[in-house]
């Protein structure tokens, strides 16, 4: 199974990561990466990016080291009702955004609340996946999140990072490809690099789809092709 899109990756504007945009496209294009998704931390986060981080992306041009770089963030959920840090004014000027719970942000709750908060995520016509959701720490309904997905047409990430980084994810984890498979669910694949060196590592997450027999169609950042398909479905999304 080849990936040629990381959708998930974190510069020094994120306050805990260690590499510049550029060294990141540097090592996209190193391993064969079509594209990747500048995704720093919203500001909800301590030491997170400053949401003008958005803007600055702007300016910046499409391929950088011969590597679509697509600009996004990895948006904060505040809350049980899936509430995110970054307003529609900045929203609105991004082409891929993760939306994910962290520690430092929103406390633990119970499944029914841990579940709400990604399904209500999901809502919102910006959001276009949820990060990490196989983070046990957030325990949740795991037939509930897929279903949700699928009803708003979004995307459910398998983060590779987590599988060593996440105690208890290399369980769960499977469990959302088996129902994503199960379910015509699509998902993206990501490495969730704090590092240029983890940029297009993909390999835990890889094997863990390969034992289920994922469908590469259903993985949307499987190409350039497939992703840029997917951004001209969210275009039509939020311009309804």
């Amino acid at each position: 199974m080849k990936l040629l899109v990381d959708t998930h990756t974190h510069t020094v504007a994120s306050g805990h990561a260690y590499s510049t945009l550029r060294e990141n496209a540097l090592f996209a294009a190193k391993k064969g990466l079509e594209a990747f998704c500048c995704t720093d931390h919203g500001p909800g986060l301590a030491g997170g990016a400053p949401d003008f981080i958005i803007s600055v992306l702007q300016g910046l041009p499409d391929v950088l080291e011969g590597v679509r770089m697509i600009r996004g963030c990895e948006l904060n959920i505040l809350d049980s009702e899936g509430n995110i840090d970054l307003s529609e004014r900045y929203l609105k000027r991004t082409e891929f955004l993760v939306a994910s719970m962290h520690d430092i942000v929103v406390a633990q709750g119970t499944v029914e609340e841990n579940t709400a908060a990604l399904v209500n995520a999901l809502k919102n016509k910006y959001v276009d996946v949820v990060g990490h959701p196989g983070n046990p720490h957030y325990a949740v309904n795991i037939e509930e999140v897929v279903d949700a997905a699928k009803r708003c047409d979004k995307l459910i990430e398998i983060n590779s990072h987590s599988f060593r980084h996440r105690r208890g994810s290399d369980k769960t984890c499977p469990q959302f490809i088996r129902l994503c498979k199960q379910k015509d669910v699509r998902i993206t694949v990501s490495s969730d690099a704090h590092a240029c060196y983890n940029v297009g590592n993909f390999e835990d997450a890889v094997r863990a789809l390969e034992a289920e027999d994922f469908p590469q169609e259903l993985i949307v950042s499987r190409s350039l092709g497939a992703f840029t398909e997917y951004l001209r479905e969210r275009k039509q999304r939020i311009e309804k």
